[in-house]
């Protein structure tokens, strides 16, 4: 059985999960191998649809294969990497159900999920380096939705803007 982490400073325990999706374009590849590191570490099984080298790929179609596994309930998390994280971010948040959101600090990962929901976490490799990446992922992990009846509230609103409302 493994140890469960927790996050220095707050004790917010990342949660063990049986499945994560993970995927990165050619610009996210350099993050890819110490993302999976820690992905591993914190789940049973990764669906990695990533590019396997910095040969260049389309960031829509990478992401829409990763936000797949969320839509098939495979998983309710998913990674994603691109070169700003915007770009991925574009690309999740025009399928239904996608949450997605950019997050190059530890703050935003967190409070994207406990007052947004979000389901999908972007960085960019250009722009966070490899220690911080980790960090802000196992903040978005360990991460839960609020239970507070204004965030849901908010949350149902945004799957009614998806229904054209």
């Amino acid at each position: 059985m493994r140890k469960p982490e927790t996050l220095s400073g707050d004790e917010h325990l990342i949660p063990f999960r049986d499945v994560i999706g993970f995927a990165n374009d050619h610009a996210g590849f350099p993050l890819r191998l110490p993302v999976l590191d820690l992905l591993a570490r914190h789940s049973g099984r990764i669906i990695d649809v990533g590019a396997q080298s910095e040969e260049p790929v389309d960031f829509p179609d990478i992401t829409r294969r990763a936000v797949q596994a969320i839509l098939d309930k495979q998983t309710d998390r998913v990674i994603l990497l691109c070169g700003t994280g915007a770009g991925a971010c574009i690309a999740a948040n025009k399928v239904r159900g996608i949450r997605a959101a950019v997050a190059h600090d530890t703050y935003v990962a967190r409070q994207a999920v406990v007052h947004d929901d979000v389901n999908v976490l972007c960085i960019g490799a250009w722009i966070t380096g490899p220690q911080i990446a980790l960090d802000i992922i196992r903040h978005f992990l360990a991460a839960q939705f609020s239970d507070e009846e204004h965030f849901r509230r908010r949350v149902a609103k945004l799957a009614m803007l998806e229904q054209g409302g």
